[in-house]
């Protein structure tokens, strides 16, 4: 429940790193505009993650932005969940997301419920279960931003790394698209034409089939407030298959899409971190 009385504005921490540097992105840009919307209707103060946990108390809600992969921190944010946790402040996303804000098992999860996800096992003994490919990936299950990602011409798990990697096939694919979502709500969709250029996005008119899939993933994540983003790619056979459920930090590209588009998402934005707080 917001600490914010009658006629008063609720006060926002806002937590994002504005030095971090990821490939293809300006994650700063967009939550300098993002932070400054949201001042519109709240009291934003803006900290780094590492300052997260001691800034919380006296903040009716935090929301975690374009704050950079947690295995950068992982102690810090750690104790900022556990403080969160203790002063019953609300967090948006909230910290029950089964996607990627609990590690990258879901992927294995959703492989062996026949889920259209790129097929993934994390264990030696279910390597044999992996479709035939030219190359697989391998990648650590906290891991972020392709930090740890190799490929070998065999799937393969090095000794004593059962649990803690995971194994995929390399797929061929005609473009990735990302779908985003305010709390259940469909917002827009991006993809990247080019495949040599993940980062360089178009608007994309999704069809009620493409809907249907992501929203398959955003009812499966069961959150009931935030932002979450289903990233897909779209084989040569025209089916789609997922590639990543973002549901603690999602870059949002809202410098690719209208300005019509832009003001619809903040607008909804706001109004479930109201729903939030109440």
């Amino acid at each position: 429940m917001s600490t914010a009385s009658a006629g008063t504005r609720a006060r926002i921490l806002y937590v994002t790193d504005y030095t971090y540097e990821a490939r293809g992105r300006r994650y700063c840009d967009e939550d300098i505009y993002l932070s400054g919307r949201m001042g519109e209707e709240f009291d934003v103060v803006v900290c780094h993650p590492r300052d997260a946990a001691a800034m919380l108390d006296g903040f009716d809600a935090v929301v975690i932005r374009n704050s950079g992969p947690v295995m950068h921190y992982q102690e810090t944010y750690d104790a900022f969940r556990a403080r969160a946790r203790e002063l019953k402040v609300p967090v948006y996303n909230p910290l029950d997301g089964r996607g990627d804000m609990a590690g990258k098992q879901y992927l294995v999860d959703m492989s062996r419920a026949g889920l259209p996800v790129i097929p993934t096992v994390d264990r030696a003994a279910d390597l044999r279960l992996l479709p035939e490919a030219a190359e697989y990936a391998v990648k650590p299950k906290a891991g972020a931003d392709s930090v740890g990602l190799f490929f070998t011409p065999v799937p393969v798990l090095p000794e004593g790394s059962d649990g803690t990697l995971l194994v995929q096939p390399r797929i061929d694919f005609r473009y990735e698209v990302s779908f985003y979502f305010i709390d259940h709500d469909f917002q827009y969709a991006l993809y990247a034409p080019d495949t040599e250029r993940r980062w360089v996005l178009e608007p994309y008119a999704p069809s009620p089939a493409d809907l249907e899939f992501a929203r398959t993933f955003v009812r499966w994540n069961s959150l009931t407030h935030g932002v979450q983003r289903v990233d897909a790619c779209r084989t040569p056979e025209g089916e789609l298959l997922l590639v990543e459920l973002e549901d603690l930090n999602p870059y949002l590209s809202l410098d690719r899409v209208t300005e019509e588009v832009r003001e619809a998402f903040v607008a909804g934005m706001k109004a479930s971190v109201r729903r939030l707080l109440a």
